[in-house]
């Protein structure tokens, strides 16, 4: 079976799997799975979690959009599917909804700072952030001032930017969010998983990044 061809252990927990469309074998966290639903119409599966036989492909635009324009999830699963051309963008949308949750939970959960000067604390503070979210359209310079904080702190803390101060306000009940930080936990590591992979769809600044 071609999607699942190569499945070894992996420290980290995940599982490693083929692209149905480069051949290559990434970790789970690099690809994302799909189904054939009812039909044979090819559904995202983004939680790894619907019954059938799973169809992977890396999380990349450009790759999913040859998956369709080459009728490759046919070829995978070994029959009839139907995959329109806008499925790249729903994937897209489904992630950012995905990363918008978790970081609504995390705020929730007591677990999101927000606001340049309280991320700016928590960065100084006695126990810093594990994580900096910005807005994609927000002013850089705001910015660069927090990761000089960080590097002055000799902090490594990753960036994500894949998302607009319109979907972070909105999902966040705050106007005009650009700056936040997230200060550890399973839904950081969630956030962390979920930019990487919008990271292949949206172009932003950076993405994922470290500090330099």
């Amino acid at each position: 079976m071609l999607a699942n061809a190569a499945e070894t252990g992996h420290g980290s927990g995940m599982r490693e799997r083929r692209c149905i469309v480069t051949g290559e074998v990434c970790d789970e966290a690099q690809l994302i799975r799909f189904v054939a639903g009812p039909g044979g119409a090819i559904v995202p599966d983004l939680a790894a979690r619907l019954p059938g036989r799973g169809l992977w492909i890396r999380a990349d635009r450009r790759v999913l959009e040859q998956a369709v324009a080459r009728n490759l999830f046919s070829k995978a699963a070994k029959m009839h599917t139907t995959a329109g051309a806008d499925l790249p963008d729903r994937v897209e949308r489904l992630i950012a909804a995905r990363l918008l949750a978790d970081l609504g939970l995390a705020r929730r959960a007591g677990e999101l700072v927000l606001g340049f000067d309280n991320v700016l604390k928590a960065i100084q503070g006695a126990v810093p952030p594990v994580l900096l979210v910005e807005a994609s359209d927000g002013s850089p310079e705001g910015r660069r001032k927090l990761q000089s904080a960080a590097r002055a702190r000799n902090l490594d803390l990753p960036v994500m930017d894949g998302l607009t101060n319109a979907e972070l306000s909105v999902a966040l009940g705050r106007e005009n969010v650009i700056h936040a930080a997230l200060t550890g936990g399973r839904l950081a590591e969630r956030v962390t998983f979920e930019a990487g992979r919008l990271k292949g769809f949206r172009p932003v600044r950076e993405g994922i990044e470290r500090s330099e």
